[in-house]
């Protein structure tokens, strides 16, 4: 569960820093200073930000726990069960 958790929001947080990023792999600067803008483009672009991506990791997890969609948290035989009821 914590490795979904943790997947989930390295995406949401990735989702949230991408604008700014592809606005600096646009620019013409390369190189070093390109990195550390893209450093500090993450950094300004999650602060005060961070939480929603928590919040949004931490909905989808337990949604999919919900829901029973996540390989690796659904109950054993579930798939078994589900093909025999059909």
């Amino acid at each position: 569960m914590l490795l979904y958790l943790f997947v989930f929001l390295i995406l949401y947080c990735f989702a949230l820093v991408s604008p700014a990023l592809l606005e600096i792999a646009s620019s013409p600067v390369s190189g070093l200073e390109q990195q550390r803008l893209a450093e500090q483009a993450a950094r300004s672009g999650l602060q005060g930000r961070l939480w929603i991506a928590v919040a949004a990791a931490t909905a989808t997890t337990g949604l999919g726990i919900w829901a029973r969609v996540l390989p690796g948290l659904r109950p054993p035989g579930a798939a078994a069960l589900r093909r025999r009821v059909r």
